[in-house]
């Protein structure tokens, strides 16, 4: 099992914080958020990791990790970030987010899935957004999946947004079969969109990782939800961190339960 975490942003809506370091750099008690990453993703068995850097590359140095850099970070967005590490996404491969906090039971009961693409969706999601006036509800990145789990749509702007199912937390598992076809149908994306709209995004080069997964969908492959209740936290805005901060506690992100 690999790890791919997309860390190129700068992450404007944290001001000051993020005006000399990446959001992914920004400690959280004891830890930045990456080495929190880094730590719930080793206690799991999982030491293969790549990171990709963009904004403020030097400030992400931590050791025993593969790096690699999206030199168009400024102009693009998630996906194409995410595919600057292409090559390692092969076998099995957990692709995150750097910008969420999450316990160990969550990576534990996603390595259960056994299918070729899985998402990790929170259906308790609505509680993220109490007190959360810098990033309203009408932001999250929500899923809506029928019989088995299985996804119809996902995204911020979809058609069954009032019967969500839950929130995707930033974190997508593909099995070997399940990396060849994200690569294979990238790549037809790119051939067809690249310059027009997809999906949500105003331009392929600006899509997110949930236009990718849309895409997978609307071209016949299966993805399936894993639901959690809880058990993380998104870094977003100035209040998502400083809160963070005053709930930090190694047993948040390390426990099993």
């Amino acid at each position: 099992m690999k790890a791919v975490i997309i860390a190129a942003g700068k992450g404007k809506r944290l001001k000051h914080y993020t005006e000399t370091l990446p959001k992914c750099m920004l400690k959280v008690g004891d830890k930045t958020i990456l080495e929190w990453q880094i730590a719930v993703l080793r206690s799991s068995g999982i030491n293969d990791i790549s990171v990709i850097r963009g904004y403020q590359a030097d400030r992400i140095n931590l050791s025993d990790c593969k790096y690699y850099f999206n030199e168009r970070y400024e102009f693009n967005n998630i996906l194409n970030s995410l595919m600057c590490a292409k090559n390692e996404i092969e076998s099995d491969t957990i692709i995150s987010y750097s910008d969420i906090l999450y316990e160990r039971k969550v990576v534990a009961q996603f390595l259960c899935s056994s299918h070729e693409i899985s998402v990790v969706a929170d259906v308790d999601w609505k509680k993220q957004y109490e007190g959360r006036d810098e990033h309203p509800i009408s932001e999250a990145e929500n899923v809506f999946w029928g019989e088995g789990n299985r996804l119809i749509e996902i995204g911020k702007k979809m058609d069954r947004k009032a019967e969500a199912t839950g929130e995707f937390i930033g974190m997508i598992k593909l099995s070997g079969q399940g990396a060849d076809k994200f690569k294979k149908l990238y790549e037809q994306a790119k051939r067809l969109f690249w310059g027009k709209p997809f999906i949500s995004a105003n331009t392929f080069e600006n899509a997110y990782l949930t236009d990718m997964i849309q895409y997978l969908i609307n071209e016949g492959e299966d993805v399936y939800g894993v639901a959690i209740e809880g058990g993380w936290r998104e870094i977003d805005t100035v209040a998502d961190y400083e809160k963070a901060c005053r709930d930090a506690s190694e047993k948040d992100f390390l426990s099993v339960s």
